[in-house]
């Protein structure tokens, strides 16, 4: 069975929006190579439609990019009631129905792994439906103060169990979390 793997940029203080805004220098090899793993064992990824919006605009107009070279040309599926089914970019398609149906589908055909890649509000969903397996989260040494963070206070109490942890030269932190039930 393929695994399904959300992997999320952060600040200390949970924001998990326009990391940009506080990666500031603190991006070091070791959150590189990390990123580079979990591309490497990733073959299909999962997009919410604003993560599909920004995204379908920024990466096709930089191929060179490491992570474009990835993302263009990779199969993505869109989750979205709003967007129709004419995607515009390379190897999109939308999500027909309901969408932890269609992942647990995903989930028992051949391949590598599945990403959710940015998307909060589809990883969200995915984990408290149970289909998420791993919560892969980049934390960054610095305090945002402000923006989206990833879980909201009526959320439902969930328990996590922590798979992996690195600390990088830089003191970013790469703390990987599966579903206790698993």
């Amino acid at each position: 069975m393929r695994k399904t793997t959300a992997g999320l940029f952060t600040s200390v203080d949970g924001v998990v929006q326009d990391p940009y805004e506080f990666q500031y220098d603190s991006f070091d090899d070791e959150l590189g190579a990390g990123m580079g793993a979990f591309m490497a064992r990733t073959d299909t990824v999962l997009l919410g439609r604003n993560s599909y919006l920004e995204w379908s605009e920024w990466w096709p107009a930089h191929p060179e990019d490491p992570f474009g070279q990835w993302i263009n040309p990779i199969e993505k599926h869109v989750a979205s009631t709003t967007l129709g089914d004419d995607l515009t970019w390379q190897n999109s398609t939308r999500i027909p129905g309901d969408v932890p149906a269609f992942v647990r589908d995903l989930q028992q055909r051949d391949g590598a792994d599945i990403a959710v890649c940015g998307s909060v509000t589809l990883v969200r969903s995915l984990l408290f439906a149970g289909v998420l397996d791993e919560l892969q989260l980049m934390i960054h040494p610095a305090i945002a103060g402000r923006g989206r963070r990833l879980f909201e206070p009526t959320d439902p109490p969930t328990r996590l169990r922590l798979v992996d942890s690195t600390v990088t030269s830089k003191g970013n932190v790469l703390n990987t979390y599966g579903r206790f039930d698993a």
